[in-house]
């Protein structure tokens, strides 16, 4: 989502996710119209078709793009299942020149348009492309760290317990177990269960 601040030399926008902010300044489009070099733009992309908007514009006008994914595991009925999903919905980032490629790259497969506010289009600068590629790696893709906590609530996947929602009470030394509280029967217990087959609520 975007929220739209303002700043005495123009507009800053900021771009949320669960896991990034991102900076972006506006610019005119006469300005940049008149700019001969490649700048870093805020695209509108097809919704969980980001990534291949990406490869699209790479592949067909040798655009450099940035279009960050996370990696996270996810309880289903058919059990813990990874997902890849667009840091930032909807959006992606694309570095071009806007006088001579703005045409084709808004004609790109995937791609619905640079991200505008009346004549102003959504810009960043390079080190906050710099500092977000570093965040995401050579792969452009950051696995969710899903650490387990006293106290945190997890679901057991696997066992004999399996789908009963229980509270970590210990994280036993070797990290590869934990120690949890369930109720089972009327009765309050604690059990010793590997990571692996637990997943947080």
């Amino acid at each position: 989502m975007f929220s739209l601040t303002s700043n005495s030399s123009g507009n800053f926008l900021e771009l949320w996710s669960s896991h990034a902010v991102v900076r972006i300044v506006t610019q005119s489009a006469a300005a940049l119209a008149l700019l001969d070099k490649p700048v870093w733009f805020c695209l509108r992309a097809e919704p969980k078709r980001e990534h291949l908007a990406a490869i699209s514009l790479r592949r067909q006008f040798g655009v450099e793009c940035l279009s960050p994914r996370l990696r996270f595991r996810k309880l289903t009925q058919r059990g813990p299942i990874w997902f890849v999903e667009a840091m930032f919905p909807g959006y992606l980032f694309a570095r071009f020149n806007y006088a001579t490629q703005r045409r084709a790259v808004e004609s790109s497969h995937g791609i619905r348009g640079i991200v505008r506010f009346g004549d102003r289009l959504a810009t960043l600068p390079d080190d906050t492309i710099t500092a977000l590629r570093s965040h995401a790696g050579i792969d452009e893709v950051v696995t969710i760290d899903a650490s387990l906590k006293i106290g945190q609530p997890v679901h057991i996947i696997e066992g004999p317990f399996r789908g009963l929602e229980v509270v970590i009470t210990q994280v036993l030394p070797a990290k590869e177990r934990i120690r949890v509280l369930l109720d089972f029967l009327g009765r309050s217990m604690e059990i010793d269960v590997s990571t692996a087959k637990v997943l947080p609520a």
